[in-house]
């Protein structure tokens, strides 16, 4: 087992993850009966792809004997209605000083290969774009 999903009233839930135990919740947002209070759970999709993009291409920097620490990515998610559905993320990364040309070919080639962005829907827009200062 993953993770396990409570219910805990008035449009929230509480996710714990089984191997660490940590917790988060979810809110629905505002324009969608909810409090807002929380990440809602197409936030988490749209930030799982950002974390999932900075992640596999940590690991492909780890491999390349470099570092991506203090790497950032700003998270845009725009919605779609009828039926209701996420239809755009956009992901804005900005990467510390220090890589070479080639090493950026390989990272921004990491980012296109990442699980979430192989799971997401096609019909999803997804644009990614990374700033190498």
């Amino acid at each position: 087992m993953t993770s396990h999903v409570i219910y805990t009233g008035d449009l929230r839930t509480e996710n714990k993850h089984i191997k660490s135990g940590n917790v988060y919740i979810t809110d629905a947002p505002t324009d969608n009966n909810g409090k807002g209070e929380a990440f809602s759970p197409t936030d988490t999709i749209a930030t799982g792809l950002a974390n999932c993009i900075l992640t596999v291409m940590g690991i492909k920097a780890r491999q390349m004997e470099t570092s991506m620490k203090g790497a950032e990515a700003q998270v845009t998610k725009t919605m779609a209605s009828d039926p209701r559905r996420i239809s755009k993320i956009e992901i804005a990364i900005t990467m510390p000083m220090g890589f070479s040309l080639k090493e950026q070919k390989i990272l921004e080639h990491t980012a296109r290969t990442c699980p979430v962005h192989y799971s997401l829907h096609p019909d999803i827009e997804k644009q990614v774009t990374i700033d190498w200062k």
